[in-house]
């Protein structure tokens, strides 16, 4: 056999079992809507509420495992009472807003962890942690393109607003209208947290909304190139990671996300490299 074949070969592999092909079209149409959506929480200063959103549905993933309700509905639960007790928390007069969200997000996730070590817990709660994207069925694939489509199409309607409210709230082409733009980016990012979190786990589900965007825009320096350089990072990060899971034989969702961290630091070497100064004729004497 020639070496092209057995390249090939290599290649292609992976993508013979229905559950890795399974797995990559999930995480494909996942690093669509990091690619977009993820710009605009990177631009925003929204990855810390990223984070927020994914730690504070773990009670409710948990309990949906313990009640034998579907996840979805369980995180969904979760995010409302996240929701409500951050604004409860809020209005505390001595408390900043972050640390009304870090005294709540902390809380949940460790009533989160404490129910996931009670004795009635079932086996293979970890992957509500970590995720298990070989795992993921049909319902998913329909989930995970149902939020490509609503969330391409309002992001799409939206963008001349995002941009002028991002770059200057007070202009007269923003019209007051950052509020309703915040609400509806949150929005959003906490269905994406939702959907992305049942095949990559609760701690791990940031990184890919957040992972490409944050490389891309080390790179690039203008909206239309960012979010496509961050849709090709993350859909390349999905595939060496399956590679990398399918041949060294670790787990996929942890793969991927080392790819997405590798990617970004790759980017920042990059970018050191393109910045340092070169050496001028003068300073060679």
């Amino acid at each position: 056999m020639s070496t092209a074949a057995t390249i090939l070969d290599a290649l292609t592999e992976p993508f013979t079992s229905p559950v890795v092909a399974r797995a990559a079209g999930e995480l494909a149409l996942l690093g669509v809507v990091s690619g977009v959506l993820g710009c605009w929480v990177v631009l925003w200063g929204l990855s810390y509420s990223a984070e927020s959103l994914a730690h504070a549905m773990l009670p409710g993933l948990v309990l949906a495992a313990l009640t034998g309700i579907p996840l979805l509905v369980g995180g969904a639960a979760g995010l409302l009472v996240a929701a409500l007790a951050i604004a409860l928390v809020g209005r505390t007069p001595v408390l900043d807003h972050d640390v009304a969200v870090a005294v709540v997000i902390s809380t949940l996730l460790g009533l989160g962890v404490l129910l996931g070590l009670s004795p009635q817990t079932p086996a293979g709660l970890g992957s509500l942690l970590f995720g298990d994207v070989l795992g993921v069925g049909p319902l998913d694939l329909a989930l995970a393109a149902g939020l490509v489509v609503v969330s391409l199409g309002v992001l799409g309607v939206l963008h001349p607003t995002l941009v002028a409210v991002g770059f200057d709230r007070s202009s007269p082409v923003a019209g007051g209208r950052g509020a309703a733009a915040d609400l509806v980016l949150t929005v959003l990012l906490a269905t994406a947290t939702l959907v992305a979190v049942q095949a990559l786990g609760n701690l791990l589900v940031v990184a890919t909304l957040v992972g490409p965007a944050a490389t891309a825009r080390v790179v690039t320096r203008r909206l239309g190139p960012m979010m496509a350089v961050a849709t090709a990072t993350a859909i390349a990060s999905a595939l060496a990671g399956l590679y990398v899971s399918y041949y060294a034989r670790v787990a996929a969702g942890a793969s991927v996300t080392a790819a997405i961290v590798l990617a970004y630091l790759l980017a920042l070497l990059a970018r050191g490299v393109r910045e340092a100064p070169r050496p001028t004729a003068e300073g060679a004497r």
